[in-house]
């Protein structure tokens, strides 16, 4: 079906029919989105996708809404907002209109899917609420200040707010799942360059790029830095033990906490150094041969103290 319309609901607006605008339209640009409650546009036809209105879920005849009684659920019980419906039934199709390859598409669809659109159907439906001094910064918080104040009445205020919002919300899902595509195909750069390299504990990658989940799914528990160049030096950097916090599997060399160019060099004795993070977690070099010795020697230290 290629409809002539979406309909949505009129009035103030949330993330789910927002981001749920943003995979539909993608999909089918000449349909015009209509914001309404009227029964004669909630109500199914084969002109029209209706989602977060109309009472029922029924795919076959184009309703996606999750506010009746009997609402599906995920496998794990978890509740659909729109959202969550629409990508259920149209991710694949957006990412491949998005030129996203083929072999990757159930990888991208799914990780989307776990951490972006659950996060939004959970919100939604009041099943997670956050909390603390971030709760107003979460994507859902910021894309309702875009909404109409209170007292603005003009007529048409709540659509153009709408439409403005759609743009926004919609420079986030292209972000997100490009930033996903990118995270594989650096999957497949890292581990060319893993298995380069050996048992060696030096992973030189031909540039910068997310390494931690794909050393980790290698199992290169062997590696200890990684170094790149970068637009005009080159970075040498530790690997997170985790993905939450900062601890590394080994940092660099107490010694060259905060130093930077000659008193870098001199405490190192390697020329072309040039700076080291304070966290000692990144350094710098101005050539790779430079960088590749401050790698060597920071693992030497490392194996030293026993790390």
């Amino acid at each position: 079906m290629i409809p002539d319309f979406l309909v949505t609901h009129s009035g103030g607006f949330h993330a789910d029919e927002l981001l749920s605008s943003v995979i539909l339209t993608r999909l089918f640009p000449q349909a015009l989105i209509v914001r309404s409650r009227a029964p004669e546009w909630i109500t199914p036809g084969q002109d029209r996708i209706i989602y977060d209105v109309g009472g029922a879920y029924d795919p076959a005849r184009g309703i996606f809404d999750h506010h009746q009684r009997g609402a599906p659920m995920r496998d794990d019980g978890q509740p659909y907002s729109s959202f969550g419906l629409i990508w259920k039934h149209y991710g694949r199709d957006y990412l491949a209109a998005s030129g996203l390859p083929e072999a990757h598409a159930e990888a991208v669809h799914g990780s989307f899917d776990a951490g972006f659109v659950l996060p939004i159907d959970l919100t939604d439906n009041g099943a997670f609420s956050p909390s603390g001094p971030l709760a107003g910064l979460t994507l859902p918080a910021l894309l309702e200040t875009l909404k109409p104040v209170f007292d603005e009445t003009e007529p048409g205020a709540d659509d153009r707010a709408f439409h403005a919002a759609l743009a926004v919300a919609r420079s986030f899902v292209e972000a997100r799942i490009a930033q996903s595509a990118a995270k594989l195909r650096a999957e497949a750069m890292v581990h060319r360059a893993i298995e380069a390299t050996g048992q060696g504990r030096v992973l030189e990658l031909p540039r910068g790029m997310p390494f931690r989940p794909a050393i980790v799914k290698a199992g290169a528990d062997h590696l200890l830095f990684v170094v790149h160049p970068r637009e005009k030096d080159w970075c040498v950097t530790g690997i997170r033990r985790a993905e939450e916090g900062f601890e590394l599997r080994a940092d660099l060399p107490a010694a060259w906490a905060g130093l930077a160019n000659g008193e870098l060099e001199a405490v190192c004795g390697i020329e072309g150094a040039s700076f080291c993070h304070n966290g000692r977690f990144i350094a710098a070099a101005r050539t790779r041969e430079a960088a590749l010795a401050m790698a060597e020697l920071a693992v030497k230290e490392a194996l030293s103290i026993g790390v």
